[in-house]
């Protein structure tokens, strides 16, 4: 029988999409076999690399703040984001965050792959297509 785990974020680490994440629960942490989650803030003004999670599905809560998120094969549409929200991001959907806000943007991120990183592509051709 497997062990239940108690987490507390508190170590970071550097995602490919070029924020920092709390460490939660995955593979590496807990032994999760089909999930991960972890906690994300993202400070006024940043926004993260355009990518997509290959073959796995995404789900954000987000707990406080504002966010704007580039979703499409050219980030063609735009979705506003406030705290309460729940979004969904199909696997293999290009997108990128964007904090335009005055404060912190902090959420709750879940996905369908175990390892967190594992799935992430880098998709810098899309860069220039998001103002800001």
């Amino acid at each position: 029988m497997a062990d239940c785990v108690k987490l507390r974020p508190a170590g970071t680490y550097a995602g490919k999409q070029g924020f920092d994440y709390f460490e939660g629960i995955a593979k590496e942490t807990v032994g999760a076999q089909g999930v991960c989650m972890h906690l994300l803030t993202i400070p006024p003004g940043a926004r993260a690399k355009a990518h997509k999670h290959e073959t796995h599905e995404t789900a954000i809560y987000v707990i406080s703040g504002t966010a704007r998120m580039y979703w499409g094969e050219r980030l063609e549409h735009v979705m506003d984001t406030k705290a309460g929200d729940m979004i969904y991001i199909p696997a293999d959907v290009p997108h990128l965050p964007f904090n335009d806000g005055d404060t912190p943007a902090v959420a709750v991120i879940a996905r369908t792959d175990p390892h967190e990183q594992e799935s992430v592509v880098l998709l810098p051709a899309l860069e220039a297509l998001v103002p800001g």
